[in-house]
């Protein structure tokens, strides 16, 4: 036990000491946070604001087309068309549309403009139009005395609270987005550290340190002190990694302080009932409405569960090949195919968490650390939460001793081109 302990010493220091470690772990929440911060400081700066002109000789549009800060309708009566070109090369138009006698349905208008427009802008125009045109075409059909301003005035708008039998509130919206976070974070851990560890023992073979090591320790040993200590590494990263970003989370609203204004804003109107609150406050309510510790342990634990279990398939093909990438590719296709169903299920399980599919993938052994991460958020019975991480538990035994066998062969063996048959005959052996 101590020579393996040794062993999960020299793995983890050996990579935490690397700058490249450093680096990663500091500089990518930062990076994060910078592109989030710009995201932000476009979005309070909001885009130019684009200015149409709307000819209307019959007044089809005026008085039902709504500006807003982002996009401004100016309305004539009349005006040729050399004229417009002028405003436009003198920038007092964004663009301009000449609106015809007649409109049917299914017409078309074009928008005149001396820059390119986006799709995201043309989508905002046309919607805006439709609407306005369906307000003309109401107003025809309306009975004598009826307002546009009435029917308006009741349109209703319900947002739909799912509340379960056993009472506890959840909102599917902010279930989803959470539980394909989770998932996918730990579909990408299981790639990212399962093929470190698949790397590290490459290197040892093929450098023949794994001869000198073998001749002190068991290779069960080793296999294992190489698999806790990298997945410690991890650990580490995950951990500082959430501190960082906590951290620079609380700096955001000090370095953009349009942020407090906003949400004072937002939340007044709340309060008054002219509104609903801002994005930001709707994430803090969800996240106070679902246990975020029980998650992050949860996490912890379908995080370490799942690398150990897939680790240790990595690091047992990783001890078969020798200096050729294409044969550890072909020996991987078997192991990654059940961490890309996962994902699969995933996707289902998501929008439909309680059906057959989603609960058999958060039990079977290779699939539970994504699927189930992708259904705790929606709240998952606890007896399906322990036989889970039981099955997990067995899995990752079974797994570990299935690989220990094929890897106190395979770090041995020199220049032979292993096959799958090979391996399971070094298995049963």
């Amino acid at each position: 036990m101590n020579k393996t302990f040794i062993i999960i010493q020299r793995e983890f220091l050996s990579r935490v000491k690397k700058k490249t470690f450093l680096l990663s772990t500091i500089l990518l929440p930062i990076l994060i946070f910078g592109l989030y911060g710009l995201i932000i400081y476009f979005s309070v700066k909001g885009e130019d604001n684009i200015r149409v002109a709307i000819v209307d000789s019959k007044g089809q549009l005026e008085g039902k087309l709504q500006s807003d800060p982002s996009l401004e309708f100016s309305f004539l009566k009349q005006a040729d068309k050399a004229s417009l070109e002028q405003d436009l090369k003198d920038k007092k138009y964004s663009g301009y549309i000449i609106m015809p006698d007649s409109l049917g349905k299914r017409d078309s208008l074009q928008y005149h403009s001396r820059s390119n427009v986006g799709l995201m802008t043309q989508g905002k125009i046309e919607r805006s139009i439709n609407k306005a045109l369906e307000k003309n075409s109401l107003q025809q059909m309306l009975a004598p005395g009826v307002t546009l301003s009435q029917v308006d005035s009741n349109k209703t708008s319900i947002d739909l609270k799912i509340e379960k039998s056993d009472g506890k509130a959840g909102n599917a919206g902010f279930a989803t987005a959470l539980g394909f976070i989770c998932g996918f974070l730990i579909y990408i851990v299981l790639f990212i550290y399962g093929s470190m560890v698949m790397r590290g023992v490459m290197e040892e073979k093929t450098n023949r340190i794994a001869e000198v090591m073998v001749s002190s320790v068991k290779p069960y040993q080793l296999m294992i002190g190489k698999i806790v200590g990298i997945g410690a590494v991890g650990l580490v990263q995950f951990l500082i990694w959430g501190v960082l970003m906590m951290s620079l989370q609380l700096l955001l609203p000090v370095i953009f302080p349009e942020m407090l204004d906003q949400a004072g804003t937002a939340g007044a109107m709340a309060a008054a009932g002219g509104g609903k609150a801002s994005m930001v406050s709707t994430i803090l309510n969800n996240m106070q409405s679902v246990n975020m510790a029980m998650i992050i342990f949860l996490f912890i634990v379908y995080f370490l569960g799942g690398y150990l279990l897939y680790s240790s398939l990595f690091a047992a093909v990783g001890s078969a090949v020798n200096e050729d990438p294409q044969d550890a590719q072909q020996l991987m296709l078997p192991i990654t195919m059940p961490i890309i169903f996962a994902f699969v299920i995933m996707t289902q399980a998501i929008n439909n968490p309680d059906g057959g599919l989603a609960i058999f993938g958060s039990l079977f052994p290779l699939t539970s650390p994504i699927v189930m991460m992708a259904r705790i958020p929606y709240g998952v019975p606890a007896w399906q939460l322990i036989l889970s991480i039981a099955l997990l538990i067995g899995g990752f035994l079974g797994t570990t001793w299935l690989a220990a066998k094929i890897y106190r062969t395979g770090i041995l063996m020199y220049g032979k081109k292993v096959t799958w048959k090979e391996l399971l005959k070094w298995a049963r052996a």
